[in-house]
């Protein structure tokens, strides 16, 4: 698929710099962040000792949204994912209206990310705080998309050291209880589902490797190789976090805890690790904050390209090869939302967006012929059922207004081609 040209009629395209062991890397500081601090608690609250079972729910409905991703991406490999493939595969509103759950759900997940940040570094200031993280991590975005790739790579490895240390701490504890798994014993089918849908903000990383599809090297052999190791290592890593934490806690101290995995620690008896988890949830923060800043600018600037939005932030920085002006608009947004919006509610909002955005790309996936790659049909249909399901097992609060927000964006979207028709 080629980009539309410029001005001068050239095509203003992106560097592909990026190999297998790069676009896994993002994956995982996309998905290996603060959901495994913050999102463990509310999966609890809501299924008890279904915990687990919405892990494992979570995680059948991702794999079968990165198969479908992965193989529209080789196919399609242009920034913008699923925006570009909806609109190849099921025509320009459906594109569109991927496009606008992406931009808008990631939003709010980058104003979740900094205000986590926020939150674990200096509490009393968090907003503050979490509007510094988005300008420091805008202004590395626009240095390129390479040096990205590099700073992700260490805060991954932070944040396993850190988790590392917890699970460690918490199997060798004499506080340790297998009993207290009880897998569940007192779950409801609609607590797991939720619990589900929670959880799946945290899987949801892995379409920053579809995005980044115009900056990888050999898209049609890195991006289908990329995506499911980074979602298998990201589902080990939460697995084995989630026994150890609950077979320390249990399943109502978890649903409890504030800060699950410094509980655990202090629970114990490893009192020094706390501050340590401290510093590892806040790092782990910015690495999620990093990889949605640079997923999101990137779906804005495939959308500004088909002047779903305002087609200046198309532009192509001519050094760095990045969206410069989609990333300085993109941070802007989110440190606004950053500075006013409140943690909890932006990650349910940010659930019901994503997983709208991945049924689009199921259905899409749907279309592929088997010279196209396409996988089994099983898979798009679980990832489609799978999506509106745990969309819709959401908190009521995040189901309005994540439904008002895309029908807004649907009503946007004809009176565009309204107004294009009459002129």
């Amino acid at each position: 698929m080629s980009n539309p040209p410029t001005a001068a009629g050239v095509p203003e395209e992106l560097e592909r710099r990026l190999g297998v062991s790069d676009a896994v890397v993002i994956g995982l500081g996309s998905m290996i962040g603060a959901g495994i601090f913050a999102a463990l608690a509310p999966a609890a609250h809501a299924a008890g000792s279904g915990l687990l079972l919405g892990l494992a729910l979570a995680a059948v409905v991702a794999y079968c949204n990165a198969t479908s991703s992965a193989r529209l991406a080789a196919r399609y490999p242009a920034s913008g994912g699923t925006y570009v493939y909806g609109r190849e595969r099921l025509g320009d509103f459906w594109g569109y209206l991927a496009g606008w759950a992406f931009v808008v759900g990631k939003t709010a997940s980058c104003a979740a990310m900094a205000l986590t940040v926020g939150s674990y570094v200096w509490p009393g200031q968090a907003h503050a705080v979490a509007v510094a993280a988005v300008v420091a991590l805008t202004a590395v975005n626009y240095a390129g998309v390479h040096k990205s790739a590099l700073l992700t790579r260490v805060i991954v490895a932070v944040v396993l050291a850190v988790l590392a240390a917890v699970v460690v701490a918490a199997l060798t504890s004499d506080a340790t209880d297998t009993a207290r798994l009880d897998i569940g014993s007192d779950a409801s089918v609609g607590g797991v589902l939720q619990a589900a849908g929670l959880l799946f903000f945290a899987f949801a990383g892995y379409a920053r490797i579809a995005t980044l599809g115009e900056e990888v090297r050999d898209p049609a052999r890195t991006i289908p190789r990329a995506i499911p190791l980074a979602l298998g290592i990201t589902l080990v890593v939460y697995a084995v976090v989630a026994v150890a934490v609950l077979m320390v806690l249990g399943p109502k101290g978890l649903a409890d805890a504030a800060a699950p995995l410094s509980d655990t620690a202090r629970a114990a008896g490893v009192d020094w690790l706390a501050p340590v988890v401290r510093v590892g949830a806040a790092v782990a923060a910015l690495g999620s904050l990093l990889a949605l800043i640079l997923g999101v600018s990137r779906t804005s600037l495939a959308m500004a390209r088909d002047r779903h939005l305002p087609h200046a932030l198309s532009a192509v920085h001519p050094r760095f090869k990045v969206p410069h002006r989609a990333e300085l608009v993109v941070g802007a947004v989110v440190a606004v939302v950053a500075a006013t919006a409140d943690v909890r509610g932006a990650i349910g909002f940010s659930s019901f967006g994503v997983l709208a955005y991945y049924a689009v790309a199921n259905a899409s996936a749907w279309t592929l012929t088997p010279e196209e790659g396409r996988p089994a049909r099983v898979i798009p249909v679980l990832g489609l059922a799978g999506c509106l399901i745990l969309a819709f097992a959401l908190p009521v609060s995040s189901v309005i207004s994540g439904t008002a927000v895309l029908a807004l964006g649907a009503v946007a979207y004809g009176i565009r081609r309204g107004l294009a028709a009459r002129r």
